[in-house]
């Protein structure tokens, strides 16, 4: 099988990244102001936005040939789940629990993404342990000062407060990881830069859940971080095809 997309392919994977920006951005630039201030975006939009990842994940899946496709199942299956995540943290779901279930969702998710990220770099010798660890070693330390500034200190502790340092070290995992590819192949930039974004939107909803964190529109920057985060994780199948032949891109 050629180890390129079809005109056709493109085109639609193109058209969902557009449906994507329209629903996300558009929706905060057309949106009106929540009554608590927090959000211009949508429910709606922001579910829809979500979703349409969901779509063009399993499309890349569908799409693309032999040798990356564990890894773009991979990512089909941890955006799915995220997908899970959002609808736990718009309360969309019908459990008392939900932040508790936003978490183990995402947690999930971000697994398989390490699980992506780890295995494609083993298989493509981009895993240079010095680079590897180094970068892992600079996320940890990262996530383990956020958790404990932005959630733990100063707070009455709970379980959750206590879940959200393993959560916080797994997305932590997941930069760590995608900047180790990232420092060994410039195709994965973009990646890199995705899954900062995420631990970056992750640090300011725990300051929003756990420490009372309140300003205006504080929920569309957590959406205008951690959207664009998972849309960059979906499309580094771009970089995956453009290594396996560079003239693709």
């Amino acid at each position: 099988m050629p180890l390129e997309l079809t005109d056709e392919r493109s085109v639609w994977l193109f058209a969902l990244w557009v449906v994507w920006a329209t629903l996300l951005f558009g929706g905060f630039v057309f949106g009106k102001l929540n009554t608590d201030s927090t959000h211009r975006i949508p429910r709606w939009a922001r579910m829809a936005s979500s979703f349409t990842l969901v779509v063009a994940a399993w499309s890349w899946y569908v799409f693309v040939p032999v040798f990356p496709k564990d890894y773009s199942l991979y990512l089909a299956i941890g955006m799915t789940l995220g997908f899970i995540g959002d609808l736990f943290m718009a309360q969309l779901v019908p459990v008392k629990a939900y932040v508790l279930g936003g978490i183990g969702s995402f947690g999930l998710g971000h697994i398989v993404y390490i699980i992506a990220f780890a295995t494609f770099g083993d298989a493509n010798q981009f895993n240079e342990p010095g680079v590897r660890w180094g970068a892992l070693i600079v996320w940890w330390l990262v996530a383990l000062v956020g958790w404990y500034f932005v959630v733990f200190r100063g707070q009455k502790h709970t379980f959750l407060h206590y879940a959200a340092l393993p959560y916080a070290l797994l997305l932590a995992t997941t930069a760590g990881l995608a900047t180790g590819l990232a420092a060994q192949e410039s195709v994965f930039i973009p990646l890199a830069i995705g899954t900062a974004l995420f631990l970056l939107s992750d640090l300011i909803l725990a300051a929003q859940l756990f420490n009372g964190l309140h300003f205006k529109m504080i929920g569309d920057v957590v959406w205008l971080t951690y959207g664009p985060a998972q849309m960059l994780i979906v499309y580094s199948m771009l970089g995956v095809l453009a290594i396996r032949n560079p003239m693709l891109v």
